[in-house]
């Protein structure tokens, strides 16, 4: 019986199994609040995620600039226990500032986890985006192009349950 228990509760944890971990994802894109161009972005990340097996509980918008990704991440990862993942601002444009947004509130980088998102694609090398931790909430930047964005998420979706895992207080090793 205990061996039975134990087994449950470790497949409870797994991001495919019966446990889903949370996700949410934040578009950062002028065009995208002046009503210019459609969210598809976050559309892609918010289906990709949910084929990855997790629950999708919010998505939200912001302009680009430092402080409108600082004051999303610090409400977004408010209490929150799983996954946000930024589309867009990763580039080399004056308005690309999601990565100095996410450095302004993360509590610890992921550096392993950025630099396998910039090897998914040669493009990558252009990304600026960050990976790091808010809480018991793993904060990842990807690029605003719809493959581009599914790409990176999917070049680290295999180490994310365990990851999360590891933040919610499970010790697996």
């Amino acid at each position: 019986m205990a061996g039975s228990h134990a087994a449950h509760h470790h497949a409870h944890r797994q991001a495919d199994g019966g446990h889903q971990f949370a996700a949410k994802v934040l578009t950062v894109s002028d065009g995208v609040i002046a009503g210019t161009r459609e969210d598809r972005s976050g559309e892609a990340l918010g289906e990709a995620l949910a084929a990855a097996g997790y629950e999708v509980v919010e998505r939200r918008v912001v302009a680009d600039g430092v402080e409108a990704v600082s004051d999303a991440l610090t409400e977004m990862s408010s209490g929150f226990e799983g996954l946000i993942v930024t589309t867009g601002g990763t580039g080399f444009t004056e308005r690309d500032l999601t990565p100095e947004g996410t450095c302004a509130v993360i509590e610890r980088e992921a550096p392993g986890l950025a630099e396998a998102m910039r090897l998914a694609n040669p493009l990558g090398r252009l990304s600026r985006g960050v990976a790091g931790i808010i809480g018991r909430a793993i904060v990842l930047n990807t690029p605003g192009s719809t493959k581009g964005c599914v790409e990176c998420f999917e070049a680290v979706a295999d180490v994310l349950p365990h990851a999360l895992a590891l933040l919610a207080g499970e010790r697996l090793h």
